[in-house]
């Protein structure tokens, strides 16, 4: 059995070795915009902040899958972006929307329902009022572009150049 919940702010240093995990994963390296060792080296303020801004209100929200046993195996993010406002890659943003960042599955957990689950949450989270959830995932990824698809996330067509390659942008519509 594994929980899904929204994280707490004294969950920073459970958020920092699941992250540390994650960066390790083999898929890392075209699914995280940041190196382990760079996360590595933050200190533990920044790992404090970044799990009590995900904790509560309106802008972030971080969710984890955690097994019976206490172990984190999954995590997604919530973003609110609003329209007119631009992203994090200085791209005009259109609609009021949720941009989920962050998502990983422990490989053992993979296939699961995990992902849904976590993306369920950030729905819930998003409100009535956000009709869009958006993701990047890189062009090379094909097992997240067909996870992402089976939740109902489709391409739109737009891409964004990064160092790492080339991420598709993928919606899924609401309401």
């Amino acid at each position: 059995m594994v929980a899904v919940r929204r994280v707490r702010a004294d969950d920073w240093p459970l958020l920092r070795a699941m992250r540390l995990e994650a960066l390790q994963d083999e898929a890392a390296p075209m699914a995280f915009l940041e190196t382990y060792a760079e996360a590595a080296a933050r200190p533990e303020t920044f790992w404090q902040e970044r799990a009590a801004g995900a904790a509560s209100g309106t802008a972030v929200a971080q969710f984890a899958a955690i097994t019976e046993a206490g172990e984190w195996v999954g995590s997604a993010t919530g973003l609110r972006e609003e329209a007119g406002a631009t992203d994090w890659a200085g791209q005009p943003i259109e609609h009021d929307q949720v941009h989920v960042v962050g998502v990983w599955v422990h490989p053992a957990h993979r296939g699961a329902g995990l992902l849904g689950r976590l993306v369920e949450q950030i729905t819930a989270w998003a409100e009535r009022d956000v009709t869009r959830l958006r993701l990047l995932v890189h062009e090379d990824n094909a097992l997240a572009q067909a996870a992402y698809r089976k939740l109902g996330f489709v391409p739109t067509g737009v891409t964004v150049p990064l160092s790492a390659g080339v991420e598709i942008e993928m919606e899924l519509r609401r309401g």
